[in-house]
């Protein structure tokens, strides 16, 4: 109950609550229980209550339905802040908030029966080669999808399809190319598989699921490739889904990393290796710190200003243009990837101390690295954005 009230009265002069002072009063109580979380895979009451109660899981959710729809920069330090206390709950709040954005793409009575529950939560795997079948009033739908991040919080589960019409023809979008819908259904037409047998990040339960010949009806689907089909007006809309998948997971990253190099400070101050000298009083580690505080720092500013520059040019409907998506793109892989060096560095500059389970590192480590090989992380993205700044966009790259 103290955790609880802890959380409510911060609330800016305006009225808003802040989602940042929210998840660092929540922080040290999902902390305290990291080791359960990456054990059972599950995030475990009271600490879930309190994160609805938080609404850090509603942050990017339109206002029409019951969400806190925040600006960019502002989602993006509240996931980073709460990475710094477990990578898990922090990717489960990314991921949550990721698929919340289906809600302007969807009927909006479909949305408001969905999100009425405010412990709502969708989940999802990533797009395959699944097809859905077109029928009166819906859709029919079956197949096996992995990677649902949340799933055993949600209550509500996705399948992101390929649409065959009447005539045995592929849906095709605006761009001449075969649509993606998403079907929204509950958890419970659903069969989960058990699959996530991982490195790191286990606690965000990745897992797969199997449909079986489920209907969808219409209102409870929608297609996220196209920013212009939303029903919702406001900047944060004009983002394209992507993007903004992209800015949680550098923001996952960022946390995780300011973390490490923290936890690295404090070692560094208790720590005398055999045979040299403390090593907060090596020259060598004061200059390589500060280096890891400038570069983590100066991505972290850099994404930071990029959001906010672009929210500042958006308009409330037409979504951004190629030029804002590249940077808002480039922002996002300079920080993970920013993130991943920083990482690795703490790591090994902390010696034997970083190997043991239980240490500040080894479970940050393993969280980063698993971080590292998601399609978010693709140091290709380097590539596409390169190819931007010289040719635009021919290949709708960032559409």
């Amino acid at each position: 109950m103290g955790k609880l009230a802890a959380l409510s009265p911060r609330i800016d002069p305006a009225g808003k609550a802040d989602p940042v002072a929210r998840a660092r009063a929540l922080g040290p109580a999902v902390a305290a229980v990291a080791d359960e979380i990456e054990r059972s895979q599950e995030i475990p009451e009271p600490v879930l209550g309190q994160l609805h109660e938080s609404r850090l899981m509603r942050m990017l959710l339109p206002r029409s339905v019951g969400g806190d729809q925040v600006e960019p920069w502002v989602y993006f330090h509240a996931v980073e802040e709460m990475a710094r206390h477990d990578g898990s709950v922090a990717w489960n709040i990314f991921v949550a908030n990721s698929s919340a954005l289906i809600a302007p793409f969807i009927a909006l009575e479909a949305a408001q029966a969905i999100f009425a529950d405010p412990r709502s939560v969708i989940s999802w795997g990533p797009p395959n080669q699944h097809r859905a079948t077109a029928v009166d009033g819906g859709y029919r739908v079956s197949g096996e999808w992995h990677f649902a991040s949340g799933c055993r919080q949600a209550n509500w589960m996705g399948a992101h399809c390929h649409v065959v019409e009447a005539d045995g023809g592929l849906r095709k979008n605006r761009f001449g190319r075969p649509t993606i819908r998403t079907l929204l259904m509950p958890r419970g037409q659903t069969t989960p598989i058990h699959d996530w047998n991982t490195l790191g990040m286990r606690g965000t339960a990745s897992e797969g699921y199997r449909i079986a010949d489920v209907f969808v009806p219409e209102p409870f689907s929608g297609t996220r490739e196209d920013p212009s089909l939303r029903r919702d007006p406001g900047k944060l809309y004009a983002f394209t889904q992507q993007g903004l998948y992209a800015v949680g997971v550098a923001a996952v990253a960022l946390g995780i990393a300011r973390a490490m190099l923290d936890a690295f400070v404090a070692l560094a101050a208790e720590k005398t290796p055999r045979g040299l000298e403390r090593l907060a009083d090596s020259a060598a580690v004061q200059a390589n710190v500060a280096r890891r505080e400038a570069t983590l720092g100066s991505a972290r500013a850099w994404l930071a200003d990029i959001l906010k520059e672009v929210w500042a040019a958006a308009d409330d409907m037409e979504p951004i243009g190629v030029p804002d998506r590249a940077r808002v793109r480039l922002g996002c892989t300079q920080a993970i990837q920013t993130a991943i060096e920083v990482g690795d560095w703490t790591f090994k500059a902390a010696g034997t101390t970083a190997i043991f389970i239980g240490s500040p590192f080894e479970r940050r480590y393993r969280d980063l690295h698993t971080l590292s090989q998601q399609i978010q992380s693709r140091e290709a993205h380097y590539e596409a954005v390169g190819r931007v700044l010289f040719n635009g966009d021919p290949d709708g790259t960032f559409m």
